[in-house]
């Protein structure tokens, strides 16, 4: 008998996994776009994200014929009360990714998003319930401890990495429980953003702005926001969907590292010995966890 016999959520799980390593790789390497348009403002860049994310929404939607969905997910006041919830977390989020990359403080902002998988293992275990081992309890510990190292060197940055964690392991909660799928849930979020982005962006071109950048390339950048942006997000969302909550925070490591490595390789941020000490914590841990979930095949699962 396979894997796939023993375990009738292995499939799902698989995918879900699949969908997690995406969505955290396309996230990692986000700076370099955001960094090819840095002499915009963050805020335009977050309006240009919203404002291109709706037509490319509208397509996946109407390709898989699911204007249904969005018309009685807005029907529902609980479901359309917590996805504007959910609007506001992660346009706030964006935002200060935005200005946290092209301010020069990459490290800052991975920091934050080292500090989200714990967030999500421990709402995972609080909130949703979910189950963890032994050795996936020793990996928050010992990640925590990796972290706690990078916290007293990053002290001058620390309200960035805090508030990027906080809003981020929130939007990724609250998406998990909202009773709708990835595309529906995200094309209704962004129709909630969209009135705030174009109305942004009209003031700033009354106001002698160039919203769409002052070169070709940039022009180019900005309309190509929307897959850019949107892409790894629905990913993430349908990960979530998929796996235990814990199980995706300790995918979360990736994107961090990568920008981390983005960060010093690329731009020259400066990497200490803080950072070295964090990264073996946190890769220890991550190869624990994982350890323990091949042992433990039932820690952590989904809750029904």
């Amino acid at each position: 008998m396979n894997a796939a016999a023993r375990n009738p959520h292995s499939k799902h799980l698989s995918r879900g996994f699949l969908y997690g390593l995406a969505a955290y790789g396309l996230w990692g390497v986000l700076p370099i776009y955001f960094k090819l348009v840095g002499r915009i403002s963050p805020f335009d860049i977050v309006a240009h994200r919203v404002l291109w994310s709706l037509p490319f929404l509208a397509l996946l939607i109407a390709i898989a014929k699911g204007w249904p969905k969005v018309r009685a997910a807005a029907k529902q006041s609980k479901t359309l009360a917590i996805l504007t919830l959910t609007a506001l977390l992660i346009g706030g989020n964006w935002l200060l990714y935005v200005y946290a990359v092209t301010s020069g403080h990459i490290l800052a902002a991975s920091f934050g998003y080292y500090l989200n998988p714990l967030a999500n293992v421990l709402l995972g275990r609080f909130v949703l319930k979910e189950q963890l081992g032994r050795l996936q309890w020793l990996a928050v510990a010992i990640a925590a401890a990796g972290i706690s190292v990078l916290a007293a060197g990053a002290l001058g940055q620390l309200w960035i990495s805090l508030t990027l964690c906080v809003s981020f392991a929130l939007y990724g909660l609250l998406r998990k429980i909202v009773p709708v799928d990835a595309v529906t849930g995200l094309g209704v979020e962004t129709v909630l953003l969209f009135p705030v982005a174009i109305g942004w962006l009209a003031w700033r071109a009354a106001d002698g702005v160039a919203v769409f950048g002052s070169s070709d390339m940039e022009t180019g950048l900005l309309l190509l926001a929307g897959i850019v942006s949107t892409t790894p997000l629905l990913l993430f969302t349908a990960a979530a969907r998929r796996l235990a909550y814990s199980t995706l925070g300790m995918l979360q490591f990736i994107a961090p590292t990568l920008q981390f490595l983005i960060a010093v390789l690329l731009y020259g941020e400066p990497f200490t010995s803080a950072h070295a000490i964090a990264f073996g914590a946190i890769w220890t841990a991550l190869a624990l966890y994982v350890t323990g979930l091949v042992h433990s095949p039932r820690l952590p699962q989904p809750p029904e």
